[in-house]
């Protein structure tokens, strides 16, 4: 099946972080609103001083600001891949891989919160991104 798929298949990968980003935003959202109603100080949110937010709604924040880390890596090597017109059956495993692991890890951050759980995730989703950044490297490479 991937390898009747076009070079536009390498932004589904992407498609799915996206969206995910919006639904942390959206948890993020409502467990501050929450944390609101419950007594948290509104004017916490101004800059960030004063007694914390609940612990649900901290894990949630952090949850949201991690998708703007190592998933620019994801969007980047998708684009990367497109341009060069070096979408390969591996480069859709790898992305495709990275954001299995991703969806992963973020279903543990947001329910159980284990650690080593989460953490297995995210090191199996860095080699993944390794992985794919590895092969994008060689198509590059290739055409020097």
């Amino acid at each position: 099946m991937l390898h009747n798929t076009g070079p536009a298949s390498i932004f589904l990968p992407m498609l799915v972080i996206v969206l995910l980003t919006f639904v942390a935003f959206v948890r993020m959202a409502t467990g501050r609103a929450a944390a609101v109603k419950q007594g948290q100080d509104p004017d916490y949110y101004k800059a960030h001083l004063g007694r914390a937010e609940p612990e649900a709604t901290i894990v949630a924040v952090r949850h949201y600001g991690n998708l703007f880390e190592l998933p620019t890596l994801l969007y980047a090597g998708c684009l990367t891949a497109f341009v060069l017109n070096a979408v390969s059956i591996w480069a859709l495993i790898f992305a495709w891989g990275y954001v299995v692991a991703r969806l992963i890890q973020s279903t543990v951050h947001l329910t159980s919160n284990n650690t080593s759980y989460r953490g297995g995730a995210f090191v199996l989703g860095v080699v993944f991104m390794l992985a794919l950044w590895i092969d994008l490297a060689l198509a590059i490479f290739a055409r020097l």
